[in-house]
């Protein structure tokens, strides 16, 4: 579900599933990996930007496909899958700029908090709803203070909390919004500008400034397979295919 499109100087990784509002499915994690690792040999290419296709940025992970992941081993191995993609998006030695319009929920969210800049159309909302299916957003909460503070994080992560645009940006999910459908044009201007700056500089710049952002991948994979191995998950899960509210037990 992952696009690819090199128009130097900059990579354009497109999530690329439409009729499932870019919902991730287990492939992508290794197929963003893969985008990520073609702009990065590519030469002419200075910046990246990661857009979704169709009507959103993406809704996060593929809930439906989650009730496919097996016993505790399987469900660390998809963890790592992933995590291991997100932390591609921030060893990347190029910016990756996210331009977001309409929903960036889920794992859709965290991919714009692991990305270098966040450029937002007047259309977009963000959110971390994994609590709804008995969750937490792993890479969020890992890397989400880097930008957001506490009360945000937990408006977000223990309400569920949908931001928009402008609440985004005051939270400092954000950067820049724009009007609606501007996101493209914006990223790129700001792609362009990168791009005429030192390549060596850039990379250093970006891995010095990570380096100093909150570390915590290792506890987000131990506590989200844990998670995912309780009955209120595989509650959540059975409540969101059926299309009704769940019924936790804390178990």
């Amino acid at each position: 579900m992952i696009a690819l499109r090199i128009d130097a100087p900059l990579a354009w990784i497109t999530l690329d599933r439409p009729d499932k509002l870019n919902a991730l499915t287990r492939d992508a994690w290794g197929e963003l990996r893969d985008a990520l690792a073609q702009a990065q040999a590519a030469p002419a290419v200075r910046a990246i930007v990661l857009h979704g296709a169709g009507r959103c940025f993406s809704v996060g992970g593929d809930i439906e496909g989650f009730a496919a992941i097996g016993d505790a081993g399987d469900r660390r191995a998809y963890m790592l899958d992933a995590m291991a993609a997100f932390e591609a998006v921030e060893r990347c030695e190029k910016p990756v700029i996210a331009a977001v319009h309409g929903f960036a929920l889920g794992g859709g969210c965290e991919l714009t908090i692991v990305s270098d800049v966040v450029v937002a159309d007047a259309t977009a909302r963000f959110g971390t709803p994994e609590a709804s299916v008995g969750l937490v957003p792993g890479p969020g909460i890992a890397r989400g203070l880097a930008q957001v503070n506490l009360h945000w994080m937990k408006l977000m992560v223990l309400a569920g909390e949908v931001l928009d645009a402008d609440e985004a940006r005051l939270a400092g999910l954000v950067q820049r919004v724009v009007p609606a459908g501007g996101h493209l044009d914006a990223a790129q201007e700001i792609g362009e500008r990168m791009a005429r700056n030192a390549p060596l500089a850039l990379a250093a710049g970006k891995q010095y400034l990570n380096a100093l952002a909150p570390q915590g991948m290792a506890y987000a994979i131990t506590t989200v397979s844990w998670l995912q191995g309780t009955a209120d998950y595989a509650e959540g899960i059975a409540a969101f295919a059926e299309k009704r509210a769940p019924r936790f037990s804390a178990s």
